[in-house]
């Protein structure tokens, strides 16, 4: 009898916690807005310098994905697993459909190229492995993903393609 309740028991606490987890992958992608790409390898041999550096080849891609929302990516933050960051300040809204290339280095961003600048020289995303998390304004997660040069990069061209 002691045998059954400690398997009943087993059972429930792996079901409970499958409910409780559940939830937790579900919101974390359920933003319009998720990473659709990464050159976290720019071409070139990596150099940090605004005047003469490569710094500008290397970015992350963002998408929405809704069919009918546009998204304001004022608020939301990029970060990498060593806690480097960028926050959008500025107003750049997308359409469902659209999306932005957050660059390295300096440059003027612009909604008609799809592009804004981190205003930094300093290279973000390592190029051996690293994580991007996407996070909305209220500071919930919107996309996440990791990678490694040997096992998401198969051709190894620096860019990794994580949402079609």
């Amino acid at each position: 009898m002691r045998k059954h309740s400690v398997i009943a028991a087993a059972v429930a606490a792996g079901a409970l916690a499958a409910l409780v987890a559940a939830p937790a992958q579900a919101a974390e992608y359920s933003s319009a807005l998720k990473v659709r790409g990464i050159q976290y390898d720019a071409l070139g041999r990596d150099y940090n310098s605004c005047s003469s550096g490569n710094t500008r080849e290397e970015y992350l891609t963002i998408k929405n994905y809704s069919s009918t929302a546009t998204v304001n990516l004022k608020g939301y933050v990029v970060k990498d697993a060593a806690g480097n960051r960028f926050t959008f300040t500025a107003s750049h809204s997308l359409q469902p459909g659209d999306y932005v290339k957050l660059r390295g280095g300096r440059g003027t961003d612009s909604d008609k190229n799809n592009v804004v600048y981190r205003n930094n020289c300093n290279f973000m995303w390592n190029n051996d492995r690293d994580t991007i998390y996407l996070y909305k304004p209220s500071n919930s997660r919107a996309d996440v993903h990791s990678y490694t040069r040997s096992g998401s990069d198969p051709d190894g061209n620096g860019y990794i393609t994580f949402h079609k």
